[in-house]
Parts: structure tokens; sequence; C-alpha cells
């Protein structure tokens, strides 16, 4: 009896011995996979917010390089607005950065609920054959109800108006706060005004129904039964427009005519 129940635990562990290693050799093989996977979702959604891309559009990872070419990426000094000399975009890793005392700083009181800012960001610029600004797209994050949502925003040359919106992580309730996905929804967001006359980020996202464009520049849709969710938006899009968050790269291409 002692044989057998020896026997079956030195059995049980061998078992969960080469089934540790199995897995081990899994996550590290899939690691870099999986890296260009999330690379991809965040390009696709880049193109996505700035209209070179529909959600209806299921694109190859060829094809989204080939429409990325388009794109600059660029990393700023979030506190000044100023390029940042001296870093890869392809290896920069802004979620870390923010999370890092070294390379972040606490964030003051906000309804987006942000807690550190980085001190780097990478933002992503649409230019014409002049140099011209044509749009900007800026990586954007706050709390909703679950947990914290993920996105870009992209504005036009005039860097007021909203020519889209999208988020690529969230934890939202689907049919309710996940209705942010919903392409009918970032629709809405085309056209919208994000700043007033005194360049003060007012856009929101109301209870109901805001109206057109021309009725309401400032205003969209609100998602039913999604109150907090909404709010979420809201706040986390007038903290990174705003003076704590993107508001000096902004003021700065606004002071260049928005060309390089």
């Amino acid at each position: 009896m002692q044989g057998s129940v020896g026997y079956n635990l030195g059995f049980a562990a061998a078992v969960c011995f080469v089934c540790a290693i199995v897995v081990s050799t899994s996550a590290v093989s899939l690691a870099d996979r999986q890296d260009r996977n999330a690379t991809l979702d965040k390009q696709n959604n880049v193109l996505v917010a700035a209209g070179l891309a529909t959600d209806e559009e299921s694109l190859g990872a060829d094809e989204v390089a080939n429409r990325f070419e388009l794109i600059t990426q660029v990393i700023i000094d979030v506190r000044t607005g100023d390029v940042a000399n001296g870093f890869e975009p392809a290896t920069f890793d802004q979620r870390a950065a923010s999370i890092d005392v070294a390379r972040s700083s606490p964030a003051p009181d906000n309804f987006a609920r942000i807690m550190r800012i980085p001190h780097r960001a990478l933002v992503y610029e649409v230019r014409d054959g002049a140099g011209g600004l044509d749009m900007v797209v800026l990586p954007i994050e706050g709390l909703g109800l679950w947990g914290t949502l993920y996105g870009f925003v992209a504005l036009e040359g005039d860097l007021r108006t909203i020519r889209g919106l999208t988020f690529y992580e969230h934890k939202e309730t689907p049919g309710l706060g996940g209705e942010v996905d919903n392409p009918r929804w970032k629709a809405l967001w085309t056209g919208r005004m994000a700043f007033d006359d005194d360049l003060m980020p007012v856009i929101a996202v109301v209870k109901g129904t805001a109206g057109s464009v021309s009725d309401a520049p400032y205003s969209v849709d609100g998602l039913s039964g999604a109150t907090i969710t909404s709010r979420g938006v809201t706040n986390l899009l007038r903290f990174w427009l705003g003076s704590d968050g993107f508001g000096p790269y902004l003021t700065r291409l606004r002071g260049a005519g928005g060309t390089v």
C-alpha cells in the first residue's frame, strides 16, 4: 500500500513537472508572437482613429504596415511638448514608463483617475507633402466602470476637430459600456469639437442624445445604461487634451503652425 501511494505521488509529481516545462516553453516561444500581435492591433486602432482604416476591414499585417507608412511615430516629452530624441518608437513601452517612478510623475487629482503621467509618450503624426500637419493621433487612457480604457483620439490639422476615437483595450460590460467598441457610436465622434474658442477641452459624452455635429459640436451621445463609462470617456479625454496631458505638445504644434 505504501509503495502504491509513493508511486502515485511520484507519478503525479513527474506529470506536473513535465506540464510545467511544456507551459513555460510555450509561454516563452509565444511571447514574441503575442508582442507582434499586440503591436499590430494598436497600429490598426491608430489607423481606424485616423480614418485610414475602418472597423469593417480585416487587414493583414502587410496591409497594416503599408497604410502605417503614412504615419510618423514621434516620442515627445509630455511635460514640455518637445520631441524627445534618443528613443526608438518600435521598442518604447509607454505603459511601463507610466508605472516606473524614474520615468513618470504623480498626476494631480483628476476625474480620469490617472495616477502617474509618463515623462515621455508616443504620438502619431500625419503630414502633407509640404510638411503641414494633416492630423495627430494621441494615446488616451482612463478609468471606466470596471477598469482602465486604453485607446486613441485623432485630431484634424486644426488641432480642435476630432477625426476619430477608438479603444483597443477595456473591461467594460458587453452591450453597455462595451459599446465604446460599436462602430455606430464611434462614427458619432467625427467632426465634433474637442476644444472651445479658448482652446479648453470641453468635449463631453452626454446623457441621452446629443444631436448632430452642427447642433451639438461639443457633445456626443451617451452610452445607454452605461453612465459611468460615458463619464469616464469624458474625463479621460479632457485630462489628456488638457494641460496635464498633451496640452504642451498641442500648444507647441499650434505655435509652429503645425509645420515641421
